[in-house]
């Protein structure tokens, strides 16, 4: 749960992290500013209501990024790269990659939510049924949020609406090898019973975050992706590095000469902003100043 906790999201000070979501991007050469926010990828739309700033920001822009572009993945040849990727290539399956008592937690698991049983879903990676077991027990357990509202794809619908060009930070394939080939099946198979193993905790947490969201708490939010159990179900620090840190300095590399040639609404995971090696920081150090949009 601890990696996904900061895939849904994504301990330096600039004014205060505490309640702000918008952040203003000038200086530095920009003729005009841009925007960067941070969101929560199962966030309801209604914590737009609550960010003043918002409505203005992105009417000042004249183009959306993500971290990618949302609607490449309705393409057939993504959906059909996704499909190969979710499957384990090898003479591996499910069964074999964990006991027999494990083996009944997850078959439990897939017909209680996925309708499935583990015979049937033996040559899906772990890494994807934990995707999928998350967002259906975030949309069982947790209010608010419609899968047809996803805030990151509602910022570029928007944009496409109003004529602004929409970019991603990064291309669909490595999203995805990011998700299903980043860890080993072994480990894969680890975080899912993890998942399994500690429901209860998972929920209280993901409940946890959500309200950290809502009230745009982002120390709160950087707390609780910092916790640990003590165990093999924490993150590794590569496990880390390869989704937050890696990925925001291969951003704050991209975003200057993307933010030059037109104003941008930059729309991200909120975890990917604050600390050290956050999005906001690193641009600062590129010579940027970060203002609050209140």
């Amino acid at each position: 749960m601890k990696k996904l906790t900061a895939l849904l999201f994504a301990t330096f000070i600039i004014c205060s992290l505490n309640a702000q979501l918008l952040w203003k991007v000038s200086g530095n050469g920009l003729s005009q500013p841009s925007y960067i926010m941070g969101t929560h990828h199962l966030a309801p739309l209604s914590i737009l209501d609550s960010i003043a700033g918002y409505p203005a920001a992105i009417a000042s822009t004249n183009q959306i990024i993500g971290e990618m572009d949302m609607s490449s993945v309705q393409t057939p040849e993504v959906m059909q790269m996704m499909q190969h990727m979710i499957k384990i290539e090898s003479d591996t399956t499910l069964q074999t990659l964990f006991t027999p008592e494990e083996c009944e937690v997850v078959n439990t698991a897939l017909k209680e939510n996925l309708g499935m049983n583990i015979t049937m879903a033996a040559k899906l990676k772990p890494a994807f049924i934990q995707n999928n077991l998350v967002l259906l027990l975030y949309m069982k357990h947790i209010g608010g949020f419609k899968a047809g509202e996803q805030l990151d794809t509602y910022f570029q619908e928007l944009g496409a609406s109003e004529g602004k060009k929409v970019l991603g930070l990064e291309r669909a394939d490595y999203q995805f090898n990011l998700l299903f080939n980043g860890s080993p099946l072994t480990r894969q198979a680890e975080l899912l019973i993890c998942l399994l193993n500690n429901m209860d905790d998972n929920l209280r947490q993901a409940i946890r975050l959500t309200n950290a969201y809502m009230s745009q708490d982002m120390k709160e939010l950087e707390a609780i992706s910092k916790m640990k159990q003590g165990n093999g179900c924490d993150p590794t620090p590569a496990e880390l590095a390869a989704l937050i840190d890696t990925r925001n300095i291969n951003w704050a590399n991209q975003l200057p000469t993307m933010m030059e040639e037109a104003p941008a609404f930059v729309a991200v995971g909120a975890l990917h902003l604050p600390g050290e090696n956050g999005l906001l920081n690193l641009l600062q150090q590129k010579g940027y100043t970060l203002e609050p949009v209140n």
